[in-house]
């Protein structure tokens, strides 16, 4: 049995000297914790993180006593000063604040539910949402995650993609088909990134939900680099996608303009 100073908390793998595993699998095993997965043992989190009990064991110990994690009997579950970490980073972003009077315009303007989100290896992370009075089916919040390939936020983001960049994730990403409309090849994908590179904006139909459908463009800071997305998202069954086109691209474009200004002077 691994004692407590167990080699496999700390080795760093070959190759990668400043590499501290031991932290990584401190991260992974925050990460287990979901909506899916909100109170675990600590056999279901060794199980998901693929450590050995042991290790798990001293990882959670280790979270309980710095305050992230709080045990009771057999289970596990986090605190709230996990927030504390992506408070950090929101803070730290500019893009938050300096878009924030601009989200509740264009909420106010078009009665649909903004969001702003940054990509994260093959996801978008919502860093800032003004939602709909409307009732929505998907409940998303800050820091929820949605795979970029069915979202207008991610056909955004990944068009924003240097090309070697969008090579590697085409490459990497599980495609995985939400609906009947989602695109799921590589080919027809990167097709659709290219003619969202040149309108400079994305139109989702119903590709992560049925009956849920978004539009969205850039947020670029002074080197025209795409910083993050912004989208307005409506049920089908109320807004065509005429109407998309219509009536909420020109606004939605404006605020992503006119905050676009504002980052460059930022970043």
């Amino acid at each position: 049995m691994p004692g407590v100073n167990d080699p496999a908390d700390a080795v760093e793998p070959s190759g990668r000297g400043d590499f501290v595993t031991a932290l990584q699998r401190g991260l992974d095993v925050l990460q287990t914790f979901s909506r899916a997965n909100p109170v675990m043992t600590l056999t279901q989190v060794a199980e998901l993180t693929g450590l050995s009990r042991g290790t798990a064991r001293r990882l959670l110990h280790t979270l309980a006593q710095l305050g992230y994690v709080r045990q009771d009997g057999r289970e596990f579950r986090l605190t709230a000063r996990v927030l504390n970490i992506g408070y950090a980073y929101l803070s730290a972003l500019d893009l938050v604040e300096l878009s924030r009077d601009e989200m509740a315009s264009l909420g106010r303007a078009t009665g649909e539910s903004c969001s702003i989100a940054v990509l994260d290896s093959t996801d978008v992370v919502y860093v800032a949402r003004a939602p709909s009075p409307r009732i929505m089916s998907t409940a998303l919040g800050l820091g929820s995650r949605l795979p970029a390939h069915a979202t207008s936020l991610g056909h955004v983001l990944l068009a924003g993609l240097q090309a070697p960049d969008l090579d590697s994730y085409l490459a990497t990403a599980d495609l995985e088909p939400f609906t009947t409309h989602t695109v799921t090849d590589g080919s027809a994908l990167r097709t659709e990134l290219e003619r969202v590179r040149t309108q400079g904006w994305a139109l989702i139909d119903e590709e992560l939900e049925v009956g849920v459908r978004s539009i969205a463009a850039p947020l670029r800071n002074r080197t025209e680099c795409t910083v993050a997305a912004m989208n307005v998202s409506a049920p089908a069954s109320r807004v065509t996608l005429d109407t998309m086109r219509r009536d909420l691209l020109p606004p939605l474009l404006a605020a992503a303009e006119r905050i676009s200004d504002m980052l460059a002077k930022q970043m």
